[in-house]
């Protein structure tokens, strides 16, 4: 039998749930594997190997990355890919300044060191929702499983309307709590659809306001001169 490779790990702690996880850098078939999703351009097979490489490369037990948030899972990632690959991540722009009424297009490089990415969130809005004189509702933070989950929908509404569903923590009618982790199916989304224009807005302030993944990029540009000020958001923009 051949001599197995020792992996080091590393740890690190998600920065919305807190919890501290130990992990190893992936292997080089799950980067293969990756690297092929990324490049089917398939939004279901991306988000599957990201899935499947974060749960085989975490250490720590009774870990669920479904039930992780959205942007823990993301800073999750970029760590990972850190410790995997290279810290550095090698991005590409094109120069969109005018220059004499035509289109710069020059191609500007930068490179992000992505354990210098944070989460940011510019403007907290509360979890706890108050819709009426006697109703409000307590969010949590959009979970991973909602974007494997709005791959299913046909509509921008129904994957709206479905995260706000599901992000929902428990209702509380001045008197008895009702949890979602207690409703029948179908109960929390009729919920949300029983909403006025002003009450869903209330809603959509928390969810325009989510912490995420930001870091702001200074060039110039090599052609034009011209000064670039880009906010690169997202797990997408750190990719590499």
């Amino acid at each position: 039998m051949l001599p197995k490779l020792d992996a080091p790990t590393y740890r690190i702690e998600l920065p919305l749930s807190k919890i501290k996880i130990e992990f190893r850098p992936f292997y080089v078939k799950e980067q293969r594997n990756l690297l092929m999703a990324v490049e089917s351009g398939d939004s279901e097979t991306i988000q599957k190997n990201v899935r499947d490489i974060l749960t085989n490369c975490t250490i720590t037990p009774n870990v669920n990355i479904d039930s992780l948030p959205i942007v823990d899972v993301e800073y999750y990632f970029i760590n990972l890919r850190a410790r995997s690959v290279s810290e550095i991540v090698e991005t590409r722009y094109r120069c969109n300044n005018e220059v004499d009424g035509k289109v710069c297009g020059n191609i500007m490089e930068k490179d992000i060191n992505l354990t210098d990415i944070k989460v940011t969130q510019e403007n907290p809005v509360s979890p706890e929702i108050q819709l009426d004189d006697k109703i409000s509702i307590k969010l949590k933070y959009p979970e991973f499983s909602i974007v494997q989950d709005s791959l299913n929908y046909e509509t921008v509404n129904e994957v709206t309307f479905n995260m706000v569903a599901q992000s929902i923590e428990y209702i509380y009618d001045g008197e008895q709590f009702y949890y979602a982790s207690e409703a029948q199916p179908g109960e929390m989304l009729a919920f949300v659809e029983g909403m006025n224009q002003e009450q869903f807005g209330k809603i959509e302030e928390f969810f325009n306001n989510l912490p995420k993944l930001k870091e702001v990029l200074e060039m110039d540009c090599s052609k034009c001169g011209y000064h670039h000020t880009i906010e690169a958001e997202g797990l997408e923009s750190f990719f590499g």
